[in-house]
């Protein structure tokens, strides 16, 4: 008995072995290069959401789809998944005054899909955003609060505010479905709030807004879906920025964009997924999560079997390199599943150090996971002390190419039981949250 268990751990590790060689040989530090060197190159401008350099960006993604021989979604004739109803809202003219005194326009935000005035506090909810708080972390639940809202943002956020204000004067992008009501962001020290008034006026226009995504059809189970994903939408360009103007996001998100392009390209060449694999590049993360939110509209989520979704892998984790954290690990056994598919190599998944972060439900991964699919986010951010995150300082000089070569081959090992159809992580709760 003892002796059958010792041959069976042999093969087993002669097995692991060999494939762990196989994606060494396909997935190469000098190609992962140069594809995040592409994505976050200066001439795509910071990739905003309806920006020339986005529109570039994509069309790189679609190129290296074909070239890896992916097929268009059902449904569609290219790999550009078009996102209906939406709307590019640009500000004309923001006026705010607060206690009599005119507000800078510097110091305002608005959203809204159309033009408004308010003449008083009357019917106004209004919410402080004092230093304590985490403005990054609550801007979009602010914004879709459903209530005509003065938010009096703290000094302390200048920064951040800043690079939001730039996204909205830019365009935001608003679903005319599920539009916000009038939110006003207003950054400065106001002890007192003793009367308000707000003239606003928007520009509104339908552009086209999209995803980029292909799929590799299964053999035997081709209703069962795992999906492969990352964003690669970043925050474009910031006037007056240092030390240069354009935030590049070569690790939020073309590191994770790179990993689907890596991992398509493996795939196709394995040539043996039993289940249908879908590599989606979303749109809009940065401003409201618009792409991963049409895609699950046009995905069954009860055959969306498991969704590997790559968030920032550009630099070692906390836990050093040959390592990477799932958020949700305790919702489901996904991240045991990889782990068992990883024994013999040194590669190791590890829980969600953040969890007061909320991660789980901030990235792409969630609007599947609150329909009950097992969608996770693999990430090695230290997102507690990254300096660079949402600068312009978030280049590829700043990664660890190395570390984002070996996430990609932990993904693509621990993935294979999953992609033959022997495993199916168990489901989360819908709606948790």
């Amino acid at each position: 008995m003892k002796k059958g268990l010792m041959i069976a751990n042999a093969l087993l590790a002669l097995s692991i072995s060999a494939q762990a060689q196989n994606v060494n040989k396909l997935i190469k530090v000098k190609e992962v290069r140069q594809t995040i060197a592409t994505l976050s190159a200066d001439d795509m401008e910071g990739r905003a959401t309806f920006s020339r350099g986005i529109d570039k960006a994509a069309t790189y993604i679609e190129n290296r789809f074909k070239a890896a021989g992916l097929q268009p979604m059902a449904g569609n004739s290219s790999f550009r998944q078009n996102i209906p109803s939406m709307i590019k809202v640009t500000p004309r003219q923001m006026q705010v005054s607060i206690n009599g005194a005119v507000v800078p326009a510097e110091n305002i935000i608005t959203a809204s899909i159309g033009s408004f005035d308010w003449n008083s506090l009357d019917g106004i909810q209004v919410i402080r955003e004092t230093a304590g708080k985490d403005l990054r972390k609550d801007y979009r639940g602010l914004v879709k609060n459903g209530r005509k809202t003065l938010v009096l943002v703290d000094p302390a956020f200048a920064d951040v505010f800043k690079t939001y204000r730039a996204q909205v004067m830019g365009g935001a992008a608003i679903d005319k479905n599920h539009a916000p009501q009038q939110v006003v962001f207003v950054l400065g020290k106001i002890d007192e709030l003793k009367s308000l008034t707000v003239h606003y006026e928007a520009d509104n226009k339908e552009v086209p807004l999209f995803n980029v995504a292909g799929m590799i059809p299964g053999k035997s189970k081709p209703d069962e879906y795992v999906v492969f994903s990352g964003h690669y939408d970043h925050l474009g360009i910031g006037k007056g920025m240092t030390p240069d103007s354009i935030y590049n996001g070569a690790d939020d998100d073309a590191s994770g964009t790179t990993a689907v392009i890596e991992l398509a390209k493996y795939f196709k060449k394995q040539n043996n997924n039993e289940r249908t694999l879908i590599f989606v590049a979303f749109t809009a993360e940065e401003i409201g999560g618009f792409g991963a939110r049409y895609f699950t509209s046009t995905v069954n989520p009860d055959k969306v079997v498991a969704m590997f979704n790559i968030e920032m892998i550009g630099k070692p984790s906390k836990f050093g390199r040959n390592s990477a954290f799932i958020t949700g690990f305790e919702r489901s056994d996904f991240g045991r599943i990889l782990q068992r598919n990883l024994q013999g190599t040194q590669f190791k998944f590890y829980p969600d150090p953040y969890p007061e972060q909320n991660l789980f439900y901030r990235s792409d991964n969630a609007t599947l996971a609150m329909q009950g699919v097992p969608a996770h986010t693999i990430s090695t951010d230290q997102i507690d002390v990254d300096h660079d995150y949402h600068q312009v300082t978030d280049e590829l000089k700043t990664l660890d190419v190395k570390n984002i070569t070996l996430a990609i081959r932990a993904i693509a090992l621990s993935a294979r039981t999953i992609v033959s159809g022997k495993d199916a992580p168990t489901r989360v709760a819908k709606f948790e949250r």
